[in-house]
């Protein structure tokens, strides 16, 4: 079975949240979204919940899967899912990287992303720019 790691879009008010990160040295001040392993018996959504639990301290709401599924070493896959906060007011803290950010649609071109995570700029572009209009 194909080990699946959950990347998160978080979305508010026409941004998502993006985390530097502060390792592996070859990483470090690079972009990610906010993520990680499924665990057995773990949904991929329940994922979602719990990494951004451990590596924001926020509650998130998932939404639904975007993008393409991107191959990783080991052969694992990275698949991205949309969330929202569930305390809107709620600000995620780096509990595990160096810094978050709140990106635009008109930003996220200009952002140092890790390579697996640029496959999805396309279709998250597009999102991000539907959010803002819907939620300005």
């Amino acid at each position: 079975m194909t080990q699946v790691v959950v990347a998160t879009a978080i979305m508010r008010n026409g941004q998502v949240l993006a985390q530097q990160r502060a390792f592996p040295s070859a990483d470090a001040g690079r972009w990610e979204f906010p993520g990680g392993r499924v665990e057995p018996g773990e949904s991929e959504e329940a994922a979602v919940v719990r990494e951004c639990r451990e590596e924001l301290g926020v509650d998130v709401k998932t939404g639904q899967r975007i993008g393409p599924e991107v191959p990783l070493r080991n052969g694992m896959v990275l698949r991205l899912y949309t969330a929202t906060l569930v305390d809107e007011n709620a600000e995620p803290v780096a509990v595990e990287h160096s810094a978050v950010k709140w990106v635009g649609a008109g930003e996220i071109d200009d952002v140092p992303w890790l390579d697996a995570d640029l496959a999805f700029l396309p279709d998250l572009t597009e999102i991000v720019r539907k959010d803002r209009r819907t939620n300005p």
